[in-house]
């Protein structure tokens, strides 16, 4: 790769990071956002001076609806 072509994929990355950065800020608005991360089955442990958080049960969830947004959608498009 040259020089410029480096260049340009980290100013891309960048601006990606940049743009879900504020997504997340947007999303840390939403009322009840926050409650789905506390779901039974997510795993959290707490220790003195160490933590650690499992979300098994939230990310199924959001790949559930993810997938079927997804379908949707790319069967949308090939009509």
């Amino acid at each position: 790769m040259e020089l410029d072509s480096i260049g340009r994929l980290l100013l891309v990355l960048g601006a990606g990071v940049m743009v879900f950065g504020g997504l997340l800020l947007l999303a840390s608005r939403i009322p009840g956002i926050n409650q789905l991360f506390n779901l039974p089955g997510d795993i959290r442990i707490e220790t003195s001076g160490f933590s650690c958080f499992f979300p098994i049960v939230s990310m199924i969830l959001i790949s559930i609806v993810l997938t079927i947004v997804i379908n949707v959608v790319i069967r949308l498009l090939n009509r």
